[in-house]
């Protein structure tokens, strides 16, 4: 087990805090020097073997943390939000670092987090839960691709997923959004017994790019908005907009409303907000009024009343 808290002994040195379970167990003391000198080269401690948790940055204490468990040569690794308590830039490295030492040992970890860049990046599956209740469970790109509901949707993804409702055609071969019209893809033939009803649209920020970009973009699909706020980030531009469209609200989005990642980078526009992420050489700025071409072969849809994904 490999605590949040680290949960280390601060009377005792590093190297006392790692052997302290196998001290207990009164394994032989040859055999314990072998494996804390083992997990102390992975987890690069061997200079700070004599020191006490209160001489070691937050990184190093978990490190000890981790080496203690390691030396256990488990079966299974529980680790329980280990880098909550660790600055940004502490738990990206952390990150790395945690992945390289569970390949190295191959042994199955289950891995608990509120963070789901943890998640994405850590978890060969992830389970995705919401009070208790698990959501979903896959590889996390398939979870990106093809979240069950709209919880997952709007979790899964930085930033998350755009979502409105939409009314289909009566022939369900369009989706009225706001003030567009966009063409639905044919292979989206779910949508059929929802024609004429509304539905919840999803959006990635990357399945929309600037119309002027785009090659043969006469006949594409496009909303088209008001300019709110422009984030260049160098391999991106994002740009927050409005979409004139009734605002999805179900159980999920309340949900996902408390949590901490759907409170990022809210902007004011009028509408519902979306963020679309556009390639860098576009030059919109603030007050332009933009087309934007959307990816409609890449729209999620869901069921408003229950909150499930529409598929085949």
């Amino acid at each position: 087990m490999v605590f949040q808290s680290y949960a280390l002994y601060p009377h005792m040195s590093v190297a006392d805090n790692i052997s302290y379970g196998l001290r207990i167990r009164g394994m032989d003391k040859q055999e314990i020097a072998r494996r804390v000198k083992k997990a102390a080269e992975m987890l690069e401690l061997g200079p700070l073997l004599n020191r006490r948790p209160k001489q070691l940055s937050g990184g190093q204490r978990q490190r000890v943390a981790m080496g203690r468990a390691i030396v256990r040569e488990p079966q299974v690794f529980l680790m329980d939000e280990p880098l909550s308590n660790l600055d940004a830039k502490l738990r990206v490295q952390m990150r790395s670092e945690i992945s390289q030492v569970q390949q190295e040992l191959n042994v199955t970890t289950l891995y608990v987090t509120h963070d789901q860049v943890e998640a994405m990046t850590m978890g060969d599956r992830v389970a995705l839960m919401k009070a208790g209740v698990l959501q979903q469970l896959g590889e996390p790109q398939f979870l990106y691709d093809n979240p069950d509901n709209i919880f997952v949707a709007g979790f899964i993804g930085s930033p998350p997923m755009n979502m409105a409702l939409g009314r289909l055609s009566s022939s369900g071969s369009s989706i009225h959004l706001g003030q567009a019209e966009l063409k639905l893809h044919e292979s989206q033939s779910a949508l059929s017994k929802y024609a004429g009803r509304e539905v919840a649209v999803g959006i990635r920020a990357e399945d929309m790019e600037d119309a002027r970009l785009v090659r043969g973009e006469g006949d594409q699909p496009r909303l088209r908005a008001t300019v709110a706020m422009v984030e260049a980030l160098g391999s991106a531009v994002m740009v927050h907009f409005g979409v004139e469209a009734p605002k999805v609200v179900t159980e999920d989005t309340k949900a996902l409303e408390k949590d901490a990642h759907a409170a990022e980078a809210v902007v004011r526009a009028n509408g519902v907000p979306f963020v679309a992420s556009f390639a860098p050489r576009s030059r919109v700025r603030v007050g332009d009024t933009i087309e934007v071409v959307v990816d409609t072969e890449r729209i999620h849809f869901f069921d408003p009343a229950t909150g499930q994904a529409i598929r085949d």
